[in-house]
């Protein structure tokens, strides 16, 4: 292995890190969002309110991030994503501390915009890397995450009580330190610089039409799209249950763990096998995921459908992202991906509200046989355009 190849590892590894950071708060918010909007809101259909104004902002944040991205390169836009999941985790405390739904959702859209910008670790990664070394080092950084998942959950557990009466602020406060060591991670690290200005700018409607490029898109928003709409509703049923709140920790800690442990092979499998069929096989996992749910709903339900919904948003998602790289020349990679992104985190925040009203309205089993028309819809889209043309050799 020469200098160069090193250079680029530790590249990659540093950029694990960050998103292992990044994610923690997200992971954490999982577990307790829907609860805590289900303690303070009003109207109890609001419970996922929260995650969906997160997701919103994380689709709105796309297209600033690319300015920055584009403009000055991709370690500043990281310093600003990191700035807004630090005010994110603070915001949300403040909302516990003061009992205010209101407070509450103004923290989700400062954490939905460090949510956003983290999602270009695994594109930074991508073009911190040779052609040969990129799938391995897009799932390496979207496998960083497991960290998260080990971690989270346990900060969850051990710290919601620290500051009793206001469960959760303790969680709050800590998490809010996590952002400022990516931020200390990212100084000095060295990423290629901005793409170079196109004579001619390529539309983005005429991206948007390349076959590969719709492919990817509808792939990953269908991945991150059925994902969320199971994975939040599942802390609120189960505390309907009557589970407690460690129990749907531990519950979202497998999901998660599930989510990203794969990436450290997936990369691997789709170098072997190819991006559609890996697609193929995470929609069959998350279909599953739906059928085990409509089985029963004791613990052990719970943390089989949603391991597999994890495993199968990895193959999608992951295959998507290493689809989506094949669509685009360097000069429109930072178009391309907030593009994809805005797409993709648009339907993640209307899954995070229709989680929310579609569990109150008509039940967990009619919830989770939503997840089966968009997943045929993605299979029916992958089939038709096999063989429709080739995609072209990546290029970002």
């Amino acid at each position: 292995m020469d200098a160069s190849e090193r250079a680029m590892r530790a590249t990659v590894t540093r950029l694990f890190f960050c998103q292992a950071l990044m994610n923690a708060s997200v992971v954490g918010q999982v577990a307790m969002g829907a609860v805590i909007g289900h303690s303070l809101a009003g109207d109890k259909a609001l419970a996922t309110l929260p995650m969906a104004i997160q997701m919103t902002a994380t689709m709105a944040a796309s297209i600033p991030a690319a300015a920055i991205f584009s403009r000055l390169g991709r370690r500043p836009g990281f310093m600003v994503g990191a700035a807004g999941a630090f005010l994110g985790s603070l915001t949300f405390a403040l909302g516990v501390w003061l009992g205010d739904f209101l407070v509450y959702c103004l923290g989700a859209a400062f954490a939905g915009v460090g949510f956003g910008i983290s999602q270009h670790y695994r594109f930074a990664a991508a073009e911190a890397s040779t052609p040969e070394y990129r799938p391995r080092a897009i799932a390496l950084v979207m496998a960083a995450p497991i960290l998260s998942a080990i971690f989270g959950p346990e900060l969850v557990k051990h710290t919601y009580t620290s500051l009793a009466p206001y469960l959760y602020l303790g969680t709050y406060l800590v998490l809010a330190m996590l952002p400022l060591l990516c931020m200390f991670l990212l100084t000095g690290l060295r990423l290629p610089p901005p793409p170079p200005r196109a004579r001619v700018v390529t539309p983005v409607a005429e991206i948007i039409r390349r076959p590969a490029f719709v492919t990817a898109v509808v792939a990953g928003l269908v991945a991150y799209g059925t994902m969320n709409l199971a994975m939040t509703a599942t802390p609120l049923e189960m505390m309907l249950c009557g589970f407690s709140v460690s129990a749907g920790a531990t519950v979202i800690q497998a999901h998660a763990i599930s989510m990203f442990a794969p990436g450290f092979v997936t990369g691997h499998l789709i170098a072997r096998w190819g991006s559609r069929p890996i697609i193929v096989a995470g929609a069959v996992l998350t279909a599953c995921c739906a059928l085990v749910a409509l089985t029963g709903e004791t613990f052990w339900h719970f943390v089989a459908g949603l391991s597999l919904l994890g495993i199968g948003w990895n193959f999608m998602f992951t295959g998507a992202t290493t689809l989506l790289a094949t669509s685009y020349a360097p000069e429109e990679r930072v178009r391309a991906q907030a593009a994809n992104d805005f797409i993709v985190f648009g339907t993640v925040a209307c899954t995070a509200f229709l989680s929310g009203f579609v569990h109150a309205q008509f039940g967990w089993s009619v919830l989770n046989l939503t997840l089966i028309p968009p997943l045929v819809a993605a299979l029916a889209l992958l089939a038709w355009q096999r063989g429709r043309a080739a995609p072209q050799p990546a290029r970002a």
